[in-house]
């Protein structure tokens, strides 16, 4: 009897570590696509744990998130796999490196470059695997399974070749240049300038624009003041002529105050001749009032 209790103690000894796996049943699997200019997501539901989503904003490339609504993960570092199928016996998972799972629904998003690798392993049937280690030794895995990837995969791209060239944060500010020393609008100017307009007009909550104008150090302060108010009432002009209302824009000019760097050469002249482009959300009760006139840049430029 005793040499029994010892061999089924080596054997409960020998097992691997409880695995917890959340994976949705074969025939429940489903892949939806969401978005709008903005951001596009190709999703996966998780049965009684929550989602897999490649999530793709205007301006960047995809990452991968996790999302849970009552995680059992637990926090700190996991590793993220391109894993084999179970109907592909033979191959090996790839291992794409680390995440880390942290508090709240999603738990992580993952770099551009793991989500690209995640693509590319589940048009080629593999599925995204999140392996988490718990400091007891307990493994926890979620898994999302490539079934009906493909048609899905084909509206996501659909979804994603109608966003914007860039969101808000990419937008909200931008430098036009005026190299050649006037207050003429280059092409490079009008290309930049035609990028913030499509965001205004795809985002209502985007409803003012602030310009502070500036000159380089050449000729005396009356003059550059006047040269730096010229450039910003010429982008003032283009966002009028874009549909934009003159009080949704706030205008200043500083002249050759606040250069971007020392007017020391030509090339650093070239760069303080500039308007400072600021893209603001102002509640209906708090807009500013329209102005044309000489102020703090607010260390914007």
């Amino acid at each position: 009897m005793r040499q029994c209790y010892l061999i089924l103690l080596c054997m409960f000894a020998s097992l691997p570590a409880m695995a917890l796996t959340f994976q949705t049943r074969l025939e429940n699997i489903e892949w939806k696509v969401e978005g709008d200019k903005f951001e596009c997501r190709l999703i996966q539901p998780i049965t009684d744990f929550g989602s897999g989503a490649f999530v793709r904003r205007a301006g960047e490339q995809a990452v991968f998130r996790l999302n849970a609504y009552n995680s059992m993960l637990g926090e700190g570092s996991a590793t993220l796999l391109a894993a084999a199928a179970p109907w592909q016996p033979g191959r090996g998972d790839i291992d794409l490196g680390s995440v880390r799972i942290g508090r709240g629904q999603v738990l992580f998003n993952s770099s551009q470059a793991q989500a690209g690798r995640l693509f590319r392993g589940l048009l080629e049937g593999r599925s995204p695997l999140v392996r988490h280690f718990s400091r007891e030794g307990n493994v926890s895995e979620v898994r999302l399974l490539p079934v009906r990837f493909r048609q899905a995969y084909g509206d996501y791209e659909a979804c994603t070749a109608k966003l914007l060239p860039k969101n808000f944060d990419q937008v909200r500010q931008s430098r036009i240049g005026f190299p050649g020393g006037g207050t003429e609008l280059d092409a490079t100017a009008r290309v930049n300038l035609h990028v913030m307009v499509e965001y205004l007009k795809a985002d209502p909550t985007v409803n003012h624009v602030i310009l502070d104008g500036y000159s380089d150090n050449m000729g005396n302060r009356l003059t550059n003041r006047e040269l730096s108010r010229r450039r910003a009432l010429a982008v003032m002009d283009y966002f009028k002529e874009s549909g934009l209302q003159e009080s949704q824009i706030t205008v200043r000019f500083h002249g050759e105050q606040y250069p971007l760097v020392p007017n020391t050469n030509h090339a650093n002249r070239a760069k303080n001749r500039r308007v400072s482009v600021r893209l603001e959300r102002y509640p209906e009760s708090e807009k500013a009032a329209p102005s044309v006139g000489v102020s703090n840049p607010a260390a914007i430029s």
